[in-house]
């Protein structure tokens, strides 16, 4: 894998000519050149760049540090379902936690605010249902995606990089790197000392795409690299969501477009657990997620404003040190509400919010169980919770 110009076929063609790489290094030269040419046999006697092997070795010697090849038990066995599989993953963390159910969540690296948050409370509440959350350790979306998995009980998450497994890009990812390596895995196929080019990432979102059983698309423009990730998600048989947006928002554009091409318009948790628990059987837990699978549990049941609303499953009740803790936008959006079903164009006018602050704010109580989110696009809260 470390020989300058032979590429990730050719090492397939020769491993499936002649078995493992033992079997590789024992053949004539006249007989790998038949297989895969002049060129690339010239590049295979020549080997690797001095060092090279002893690098990666030493690296896989440190703790925490693996080098999976396509011979080991615990390579992940998802990854033999695509085109492509990398002969070697270099690997922080523990490798077993690549076999786990897992979703992928990408979208734009100048994600808004609300595209932030969105990401962040999917991944928690996907991750607190029994995924792992797959994403490319990138600014905006990926990195909301990472740190909302790492902060559910439980909950692991997965960074496909770009570069070498001995570094980290972005620099400003560094802290959130080492929270993944500690709580979940970084997965790489660059060579040591990889850096950021701009070709390693459509190889990246492959394994993105690969190592999960579906994608969500949270936001994308047109032309982005998450679309080329949902597209890498079908070839390899996978399923694809979006969540959907505002007509007027460039970065909705792109879920829009695959979602008018077959992908599953999601608008909570519950969504994506409904189309994968089938596919995956019993290796999800038959509960529902917290959080935004909760509120869809509630919403399936219409209330009117006339009638007390139901009360949450796994919803927990408000405690006073929690009330005093709540934000003054979340305080004025509870006011707003009183006990009547209101639409956000009323709360907006009665909270004197900004619909992206309201929103923001009305998904973080949707999450803790003190709103309900009815049909028609109305809320109401629950009774006992922030009283």
């Amino acid at each position: 894998m470390l020989t300058p110009g032979l590429g990730p076929a050719t090492q397939r063609k020769l491993l499936a000519a002649f078995g493992l790489p033992q079997g590789v290094f024992a053949q004539s030269h006249g007989s790998i050149a038949r297989t895969v040419g002049a060129d690339a046999t010239r590049a295979l006697l020549a080997g690797p760049r001095p060092g090279a092997v002893e690098e990666a070795l030493a690296w896989a010697a440190e703790p925490g540090n693996h080098l999976l090849t396509l011979a080991d038990e615990v390579y992940p066995p998802i990854l033999f379902e695509i085109a492509d599989p990398p002969l070697v993953l270099y690997v922080k963390g523990d490798p077993a936690r690549l076999a786990r159910p897992a979703l992928a969540m990408v979208g734009a690296r100048a994600a808004s605010p609300q595209g932030e948050a969105n990401a962040s409370a999917f991944a928690r509440a996907l991750s607190e249902g029994g995924f792992t959350i797959v994403s490319g350790l990138a600014q905006g979306i990926d990195a909301a995606a990472h740190r909302g998995a790492l902060e559910a009980e439980g909950g692991c998450t997965v960074a496909v990089i770009g570069t070498g497994a001995d570094r980290i890009y972005p620099a400003g990812n560094a802290a959130l790197a080492r929270a993944i390596a500690a709580q979940g895995v970084i997965v790489s196929e660059f060579p040591l000392g990889t850096p950021p080019k701009r070709e390693n990432f459509p190889r990246r979102n492959r394994l993105i795409a690969g190592l999960a059983q579906g994608v969500l698309v949270v936001e994308a423009a047109i032309g982005s690299g998450s679309l080329i990730t949902a597209r890498l998600a079908l070839e390899a048989g996978r399923e694809v969501f979006a969540i959907p947006g505002s007509i007027h928002a460039p970065l909705a554009r792109g879920c829009h477009r695959l979602i008018r091409e077959g992908a599953k318009l999601v608008e909570t948790a519950e969504d994506v657990f409904e189309e994968l628990r089938g596919r995956l059987g019993q290796t999800l837990p038959v509960r529902p997620p917290r959080g935004l699978g909760r509120a869809a549990t509630l919403r399936a049941a219409p209330v009117s404003s006339s009638a007390s609303p139901p009360q949450a499953p796994f919803s927990p009740k408000a405690t006073p040190a929690f009330e005093a803790a709540l934000s003054p936008e979340a305080a004025r959006v509870l006011e707003a509400l009183g006990d009547e079903a209101r639409d956000i164009d009323t709360l907006a006018l009665a909270s004197a919010l900004s619909v992206d602050v309201l929103q923001t704010t009305l998904l973080a109580l949707e999450l803790e169980g003190g709103i309900v989110r009815l049909p028609g696009g109305r809320f109401q809260r629950l009774h006992g919770q922030y009283r």
